[in-house]
This record gives structure tokens, sequence and C-alpha cells, in this order.
């Protein structure tokens, strides 16, 4: 690991102010990816910008029909949120089943998007859920925000500061998980709202992506059984040595199944 300077600011402003120094600057969430990239130098930022200091991006609470998350709240506390189960079980239920105890301590749910790991858990929730992302210049809706692996329309320096999660009529999250990682094989959060049916699918592609085929077999029938003939194009998912495209496209189907399942049972 190379040198760099460490600050903690106590404000976005600062924090923001503090990025734009540096062209090679970046903000540290919970750590769980940059730092170990960090150790094996595939990053090597200059300056380091810790967002843990900054009240302003913790916390859950509900404004109008929607949640909203600040992008520091840790996936435990997710997890743990009697508001976040009350009106959201199903990203409750995500949250508990992100990688161990210690990743549920230190990992949030702001570095999670940022990063868009493609077989992280929380994009799926962000994407089928319709949510926006709220940055220190802007909001973005989620449609617009994944754009490629470990890419999304965040702008050099920019913060995502929190997120605004309108509540569905019912939703779930179901994954097949690596058993060493917990990372999502394949991992399918499922949507119902006034508005229609929104699926997306983690883990098995280069980014979370709505399979456009299940989202109109479940805005027909939102059972599992409308999902019988329905298959998914295993063309362009990820084949690698934890499973090929094929399996994971079965996966997608299964984990489908699952999600619709559960959304009806916990409703």
């Amino acid at each position: 690991m190379k040198s760099f300077t460490y600050h903690k600011p106590a404000t976005i402003a600062d924090a923001v102010a503090l990025l734009s120094i540096s062209d090679t600057g970046s903000p540290l969430a919970g750590g769980m990816t940059l730092l170990p990239t960090m150790k094996q130098r595939l990053a090597s930022p200059e300056t380091i910008v810790d967002l843990s200091g900054i009240v302003a991006l913790r916390g859950i609470r509900l404004e109008g029909d929607a949640l909203v998350i600040g992008a520091m709240t840790r996936h435990a506390d997710v997890a743990a949120s009697d508001l976040v189960a009350a009106k959201l079980p199903g990203l409750a239920r995500l949250a508990a089943r992100i990688g161990d105890q210690q990743v549920r301590h230190r990992g949030t749910i702001g570095g999670s998007v940022a990063n868009n790991d493609p077989a992280a858990d929380y994009p799926s929730a962000i994407l089928a859920l319709d949510a926006e992302i709220i940055t220190d210049r802007r909001r973005i809706a989620a449609d617009d925000f994944f754009l490629g692996m470990f890419e999304t329309a965040l702008e050099p320096g920019e913060i995502i500061t929190g997120f605004r999660i309108p509540i569905p009529e019912m939703s779930a999250y179901s994954k097949f998980g690596n058993p060493a990682s917990r990372y999502a094989l394949a991992g399918v959060f499922v949507a119902k709202t006034a508005s229609g049916i929104r699926v997306a699918v983690t883990g098995a592609g280069s980014s979370v992506f709505r399979p456009a085929d299940i989202e109109n077999a479940l805005g027909a029938s939102f059972t599992p059984e409308a999902l019988d003939r329905i298959s998914i194009d295993a063309t362009s998912l990820l084949s690698d040595i934890h499973a090929d495209r094929e399996y994971r496209a079965h996966l997608v189907m299964v984990m489908a199944k699952r999600a619709v399942a559960l959304a009806l049972k916990i409703a």
C-alpha cells in the first residue's frame, strides 16, 4: 500500500472540497472494497476522505410515501431498523444477508451502490424499487445510474448522500450466494408497485439489469407460476470459475420464483 493523505471531515461540504484538491482523491465509506484494492496496489489514491464522521450521511426516516436512507447507513442498521422492517421488509431481509457480521457492521449502502460490484446485493434493490440516488449535486434515477461493471453515473468528486426509496405494495429478494464470499451468483429483487412490476437481477451479468420478460410475465400475474414458461437469454451473462452463464440463467429464474413467493408471504 502506497502512502496517502487522510482526512476525516465533519460536513458534506468539507468532504467535497477535500476531494476536489486531488485528481486521485477517493471517498472512504465502509472500506469493504477500497482498502483491499489498495493493499493489492490495484488502487493508489493520493487522498482518502473518510465519510464516517459526517452525521448528516447516516439515518433512516419516512418522508411521505418513501423511505430516505443516508448513504453512510450501515447494512446492520438497515437490517435492524423497525421502520424498514415495517415499510419495506424486502430491503431489511436483503441487508441482513449481506456478507457476515463484520461486513454488515462496517459496510454501507452508499458505498455498495457507488461501487456497483456486479455481484452486490443493494444495486438490485435500488433498481427494482425505482429509487432516487441523491448526491451533493443532484438526484439520479436508478434506471440512469448503473452503467456497467463498477461503473455508475457519478462524476469525479461527486458523493452519494442518500437514497429516496418509494414504498412498494410488496417486495422481496432472493439470492444464491457464493458460500465463501456470500456475493450473489444470481440474485433477484422483485417489487410490485401501483404503477407496475419492477425486477432487477444482480450477480449474473456485468452489472445489475432489469429482465423485461420476467417483468411482463409478473405484470400479467404476480405469482411464481407465471414464470414457469419464461427463460432468460444466457448469451450476455457472466461465466467464470464459480458458475457458467447457462447455470446463472437457470438460477435467475429459480431466484425470481422464490422472490415472488417470498413477497407474497411477507406482504
